[in-house]
């Protein structure tokens, strides 16, 4: 099987380190990408970096979308353009632990030429959320509602 590598850096930016510290950190990874990273903006995080919980949202988002482009490819389907507006939800378990309970996809999908009929699509849906590495690795419900 293969690995995957992501290092996460964070530095203290000020003299005295308490609760009010800076949430900024960098996602590098190992193709030479940096992503500036920081906690979500109700934790205090900066709103123009992704957040970790964003990112759950979207590596679950574009796992399942690239399971379906290459499912629709097989069964002779072509996909011009695949959007998905997925989005997250908060919640807390019965101990009190928060934790992101349900991620719903939300993709809208542009065929060129003849389209799949809904059953067909939510066929291809079913059969990459099976597939998707990151889906069988979480305990949150992921949902598909096609636009």
């Amino acid at each position: 099987m293969s690995s995957h590598l992501a290092t996460v850096t964070w530095r203290r930016t000020t003299a005295t380190f308490d609760r009010s510290y800076d949430r900024n950190h960098e996602w590098a990874f190992d193709g030479g990408v940096v992503v500036p990273a920081s906690s979500a903006p109700e934790l205090s995080g900066d709103p123009t970096r992704v957040d970790p919980e964003e990112a759950f949202v979207a590596s679950l988002s574009s796992c399942h979308m690239l399971w379906f482009l290459h499912l629709a490819g097989d069964d002779g389907w072509v996909v011009d353009e695949y959007v998905d507006r997925a989005v997250g939800t908060m919640g807390r378990d019965d101990a009190g632990v928060t934790w992101v309970t349900a991620v719903e996809l939300r993709p809208a999908i542009t065929w060129n030429g003849p389209a799949p009929d809904d059953a067909e699509v939510a066929d291809l849906h079913h059969r990459a959320h099976q597939r998707c590495f990151i889906a069988n690795s979480v305990r949150t419900e992921v949902t598909v509602t096609a636009l």
